[in-house]
């Protein structure tokens, strides 16, 4: 039954990395932008949030609503103003503008809010707690992982079901042939990120809210995020939270057998699917 346990903590820990992935999924299936800041545009969505709480003394909750789109029209700016210029066959110039994106970031947050861990105020949530026979499932976890699944239930009806998500898998198919049609790429690719800073401010809210967090602590999400998109193949959102799952489960058993492997076990669970799945378990386009 401890085994169990473990199990099924590492599912719920692996909520919180399938939406540390999803945003980062969606921009590279559309644009096929590997965005190096992505993780420190999830600290500077807890920070955002916090902020939020501090100065208009609201809940976490309310505060991300309002954070939202503050967070969508800067991924709507980034994309439109800086990385569009970027886009091409050549995929250096992506990795050095966000990599350097990365560092303005982490430097700006350490600037304006000091290297002091933060954290969310979470209240009766942070310790409520719901028995299932045996098994004791902490309610923040469970809403994390329900959150998750509903994010990539959200993201697949958009790609799927909608006249925008048409557009998105038309530019990234082929622009060239999407614009003669006169759908703009440019104006697209800047949705889409605005898209994904949403999902970053929900993936920013359950951070903060589980755990301390610092303006440094941003690649360490990026890490996380990759190995979950990569495992469960690019362009496949639902392989995004199966990825976030099996690096969750991963480290739960690592720890289970040694506190210090806990991380460990994840990069390693990571590199055995890549040896024997390079393209990932379901790899798959936005067509």
């Amino acid at each position: 039954m401890i085994w169990v346990d473990t199990i099924v903590q590492g599912i719920l820990v692996g909520g919180l990395y399938a939406l540390f992935a999803a945003g980062l999924s969606l921009v590279f299936g559309i644009m096929r932008l590997v965005n190096l800041a992505h993780g420190d545009l999830i600290i500077c969505g807890c920070y955002l949030i916090l902020s939020l709480v501090n100065v208009l003394g609201l809940n976490p909750f309310l505060a991300t609503i309002l954070a939202m789109p503050l967070m969508f029209s800067l991924g709507w700016a980034l994309q439109r103003y800086v990385l569009n210029r970027t886009l091409g066959d050549d995929i250096l110039p992506p990795l050095l503008v966000t990599f350097g994106l990365s560092i303005i970031i982490q430097n700006a947050l350490l600037e304006g809010f000091s290297p002091d861990s933060q954290r969310l105020p979470a209240g009766a949530l942070q310790t409520a707690a719901i028995d299932f026979g045996p098994i004791t499932v902490g309610v923040l976890p469970l809403l994390i992982l329900l959150s998750a699944i509903a994010v990539i239930v959200a993201l697949n009806q958009l790609m799927y079901r909608s006249r925008l998500g048409r557009a998105f898998r038309a530019v990234s198919d082929d622009p060239i042939t999407a614009q003669m049609m006169g759908i703009k790429p440019a104006t697209y690719f800047a949705v889409a990120t605005g898209i994904a800073m949403i999902v970053v401010t929900i993936a920013a809210l359950y951070l903060g809210l589980r755990s301390n967090f610092d303006p440094a602590i941003g690649p360490t999400r990026l890490i996380y995020a990759f190995e979950a998109v990569i495992i469960g193949g690019l362009g496949s959102l639902w392989g995004t939270l199966a990825g976030g799952i099996i690096i969750g489960v991963s480290q739960a058993i690592g720890a289970a057998i040694n506190p210090e492997w806990q991380i460990l076990a994840g990069h390693i669970a990571f590199l055995v699917i890549l040896l024997f799945r390079p393209r990932g378990l379901f790899p798959r386009a936005f067509d």
